[in-house]
């Protein structure tokens, strides 16, 4: 029998996210032995090895690597579907958005109030995200919707409808050499120090790292790094910093965002209403 439960599956994913067996224990509240003696069960039923292990090292072979990319689509399929099969069951169930704190460029309320109208409308429950994990909320059904922002959020499987578009700000010291300059280019921005988002790969930042907007601006604050930013992230600009328009950078595009299989008329029914809501908000609509 070449099938894996979800619990084998779960246990697996844990190793391979931490590459160590310790920690992993610690996540999944299990001993750390029945958590080896499990994996070295599913590495037998498999009859691949999954993991390289020494004494101080926990490395994933080819075929881990592959376990690990499709188990975690397949324990979030699962998770989904739970999800599903409950919400469709109770017609009571909120609709949950995700963003991350301060992630709305001021459009929340609005979205909420033309929402409010639907005659299908339900209680909505607000889900803040850490700084690069909103789109797994989606993926795997701890959210219905979310506001996401480009280029910065994976849209990979999500549909996705643009309800603002503005400009990035470097926000820096009111001190700084480029606090007095009416715009500024990314190449003036060459040997500042930018921080590192938590969670976030292939991030160009070298300063420290940073989990979110409050602690990148205190950072600033103290003169540790500088920031690139969407400008509704630091409207109003905290006294000290000042925030300088980059001419060159690309535009900051805040998304409605939803699992791209989900065909639900929850869902359908806000993002009509954020679009409705979104057109009313242009100019001569």
């Amino acid at each position: 029998m070449d099938e894996l439960e979800t619990r084998e599956l779960r246990y697996f994913i844990a190793v391979a996210d931490e590459l160590h067996f310790g920690r992993a224990a610690t996540r999944l509240s299990i001993a750390q032995p029945a958590l080896s003696k499990a994996i070295r069960r599913i590495e037998s039923r498999l009859g691949v090895p999954l993991f390289v292990r020494s004494s101080r090292h926990v490395a994933l072979t080819p075929a881990g690597e592959v376990l690990q990319e499709h188990g975690r689509h397949a324990l979030n399929a699962v998770g989904a579907a739970v999800r599903k099969a409950r919400d469709a069951g109770d017609r009571q169930t909120p609709l949950r958005l995700v963003l991350k704190p301060g992630g709305d460029a001021g459009l929340l309320s609005g979205l909420l109030a033309a929402y409010a109208l639907q005659p299908d409308a339900r209680r909505v429950d607000i889900l803040f995200s850490g700084p690069a994990d909103r789109s797994d909320f989606l993926r795997d059904g701890r959210a219905d919707v979310g506001l996401l922002y480009l280029p910065f959020d994976d849209l990979d499987g999500l549909a996705h409808e643009a309800l603002h578009v503005e400009d990035r700000v470097a926000v820096v010291p009111s001190g700084h050499r480029l606090a007095g300059a009416v715009s500024v280019r990314m190449a003036d921005l060459e040997g500042e120090t930018l921080p590192r988002w938590r969670g976030v790969p292939g991030g160009d930042g070298t300063g420290p790292e940073v989990a979110d907007v409050v602690q990148l601006l205190h950072m600033i604050t103290t003169g540790r790094v500088i920031g690139v930013l969407p400008r509704s992230l630091v409207e109003p600009v905290l006294a000290g910093l000042v925030a300088v328009p980059v001419t060159d950078a690309p535009p900051s595009r805040l998304v409605l965002a939803w699992n791209e299989r989900d065909r639900r008329p929850l869902v359908a029914s806000f993002v009509s209403a954020a679009l409705g809501s979104r057109r009313q908000d242009k100019p001569g609509a």
